[in-house]
């Protein structure tokens, strides 16, 4: 049975991906050795790594003066090296989430936090507007989807600070305006490798201005230097994070990637506004993600939801569980989701409810 994997991540990932890391695996570039046992330092590698920088700002556009990085740690070490980084006195953030609260804990680590805005009242069901960023911050960071809640700012903020967002779970699904940014960062567990490297992407003059003493490994400074090679990376994430990159490429680049996945947004949101068993968690159509599309059942049909779970997974549908902390159900429409895959779940919603 075919599978349609809906996993908020590790997820997904191009067929492409997968099958050139797969042969990677047993034979990397014609050496005769495989990419799991390649020294990180051969010609052969450092060819991999100049090629997936290269793509990563021909396709995001990135201006002169960033670098591009690729470092382990996942996406929850950019919340302390962020602020070693950039943070002096103060820096403002946006709370719209669990990993947006995570990354507020850990820089007050290292000076005062103004959160401008926080929809944790309800439930994280939206996203805070009208707020007001303290001009005097280092930084406002915000986290621009929101995969457990189903929320997305899809949109790249105007104000008179350094920009810093986490990027983790749409990065490459629409254009971004990079130069608006100081430091971009996304774990690749989403939209482009397997868990165990995370791309940064930093402005070069937005680094040594804060007074203390930054560890070496912290120290963005360090990684630029060293093309992402001061210590070995993680080398088969990176390899799969070239062919994800490629595979863009030839899809077109990143306008043609955000029209394919608006549409799969689109089947499946309006499949569960047109339901009376189903509805969604967020309300404002301009709040949703269409990476993440939370919902659950009306109140009358609540005690039927590890049902519909198990009958999904009689069409081959896996993933659809809500995140543990919420409840109902998530399905990820990450890049590599194919629509077809997106028109089966639509299906077995129809035919669920229709015997119910």
């Amino acid at each position: 049975m075919k599978k349609h994997n809906f996993y908020a991540g590790p997820s997904i990932l191009p067929q492409y991906t997968i099958r050139n890391t797969a042969d990677a695996i047993l034979n990397f570039a014609d050496t005769g050795l495989s990419v799991l046992e390649v020294s990180h330092r051969s010609k052969e590698f450092q060819a991999v790594i100049d090629e997936a920088m290269a793509l990563v700002k021909e396709l995001l556009e990135v201006p002169e003066g960033y670098s591009v990085l690729f470092l382990g740690g996942g996406a929850s070490m950019q919340f302390c090296m962020v602020p070693y980084n950039l943070l002096g006195r103060k820096a403002s953030y946006l709370d719209t989430g669990t990993w947006a609260s995570n990354a507020i804990k850990e820089a007050r680590l290292f000076g005062e936090v103004d959160v401008a805005a926080s929809s944790r009242e309800a439930n994280y069901t939206y996203i805070p507007k009208d707020y007001t960023v303290a001009p005097d911050s280092d930084y406002f960071h915000f986290t621009t989807n929101n995969t457990i809640y189903g929320t997305e700012m899809r949109y790249d903020p105007t104000l008179p600070v350094r920009l810093v967002a986490d990027m983790s779970s749409d990065i490459f699904s629409r254009p971004v305006d990079v130069s608006k940014y100081d430091i971009i960062y996304a774990g690749a567990q989403k939209n482009l490798a397997p868990a165990g490297v995370t791309l940064v992407i930093v402005r070069d003059e937005a680094l040594g201005h804060v007074d203390r003493a930054i560890p070496t490994m912290l120290d963005y400074r360090t990684h630029i230097k060293k093309g992402s090679m001061f210590n070995t990376p993680p080398v088969l994430p990176i390899y799969s994070a070239l062919q994800t990159l490629r595979y863009y490429k030839e899809l077109g680049g990143l306008r043609a990637i955000e029209k394919m996945d608006l549409d799969k947004a689109s089947v499946l949101y309006d499949a569960i506004d047109s339901s009376r068993m189903f509805q969604g968690t967020v309300t404002d159509p301009a709040d949703r993600s269409i990476m993440n599309v939370c919902f659950v059942m009306t109140p009358e049909y609540k005690e039927l939801e590890k049902d519909f779970v198990d009958f999904a997974a009689t069409k081959g549908i896996v993933g659809i569980k809500g995140h543990r902390s919420v409840g109902g159900f998530r399905a990820s429409l990450y890049n590599a989701m194919p629509i077809e895959s997106v028109r089966v779940l639509v299906d077995a919603m129809k035919e669920f409810e229709s015997k119910h």
